[in-house]
């Protein structure tokens, strides 16, 4: 498919517990719409960065794809809710919409997923998973974030967010002409 190019571009954030499935739809919607993603946990992974230097490298790229003026997904591997107010703003104040993508797992079965060493899992260890998940914040309903299933096939998650980026294009209809009077005759 083609690149998606709105008037308003958008930048993805995808939210979850590890292990929910938010790399794999955001893989998936990339390879899709040839989509740049910054995954915050594969930076760390495939550089062997710690925290504050995978923090840096992250906004580095943040700041040169938010002047591509394309549509991209941001993946990262905590995010509290100020962080997002935080990451929210800077997109908004760059000229993009910014759009909450849920992925929401039971916890068991993310806990399972997340376990698997990378690349099939996330490759944490148990405390590490119970840690995420317990600093976990879940968006509230101010940031408007549409909700996926985990467990669901990446067709049926795409739809429900390509509904919501078509929801936010402004409206391009065009309504027809009205109908002209003349004395009691209508013009059509």
């Amino acid at each position: 498919m083609k690149p998606i190019t709105p008037a308003s571009p958008h930048v993805i954030i995808m939210v979850g517990i590890p292990g929910s499935g938010k790399s794999t739809f955001a893989e998936h919607f990339a390879d899709t719409f040839k989509a740049p993603i910054i995954n915050e946990s594969r930076i760390a992974y495939d550089a062997g960065l710690d925290s504050q230097q995978t923090e840096a490298v992250f906004s580095l790229l943040l700041n040169e794809l938010l002047k591509v003026e394309r549509t991209f997904l941001i993946e990262t591997t905590t995010l509290s809710k100020i962080r997002r107010a935080a990451l929210t703003a800077t997109i908004t104040k760059a000229g993009y919409k910014p759009l909450l993508v849920w992925v929401q797992t039971e916890p068991l079965e993310a806990k399972r997923r997340a376990l698997k060493p990378q690349p099939a899992g996330s490759g944490m260890s148990e405390a590490d998973f119970n840690a995420a998940y317990a600093a976990f914040q879940a968006p509230s309903a101010q940031d408007k974030a549409v909700v996926i299933s985990g467990k669901h096939t990446y067709a049926t998650q795409l739809k429900v967010v390509l509904k919501k980026l078509a929801g936010s294009r402004p409206d391009t209809h065009v309504a027809p002409p009205s109908p002209r009077q003349h004395g009691n005759i209508t013009v059509r």
